[in-house]
């Protein structure tokens, strides 16, 4: 089996917990498949562009996934040679959400 690009890692708060991890088990599993399909390819093919990985800022990239019914984003950064998956969510609107971003934003400058 090919060696991936990069190792997958998710963003863990002080307190322990991983909130990319907490969402994915609140989504149905055919939609945690999907997720994980594409966080994978991402892993395996960095760099990546258009139209799976679209970099939104300064080593801030979104995993685009499109589910049955919706679509869903992951937010990361690349740190130390890994993928720090740092804020997953389901879009609702057709801009990222600004909470969202500022959300992910914060959580990378303690990665």
């Amino acid at each position: 089996m090919e060696k991936p690009s990069l190792d997958i890692r998710f963003f863990k708060t002080d307190s322990g917990s991983e909130p990319v991890r907490e969402w994915l088990r609140e989504l149905p599993a055919i939609d945690r498949k999907t997720i994980g399909e594409d966080i994978k390819t991402v892993q395996y093919g960095w760099p990546l562009g258009m139209p799976l990985v679209r970099k939104i800022d300064k080593d801030l990239w979104e995993i685009r996934i499109h589910l049955q019914n919706r679509i869903a984003r992951v937010l990361f950064t690349v740190s130390h040679g890994m993928i720090v998956l740092l804020h997953g969510f389901i879009k609702k609107s057709q801009a990222t959400p600004k909470s969202d971003l500022q959300l992910a934003k914060n959580r990378m400058r303690s990665v």
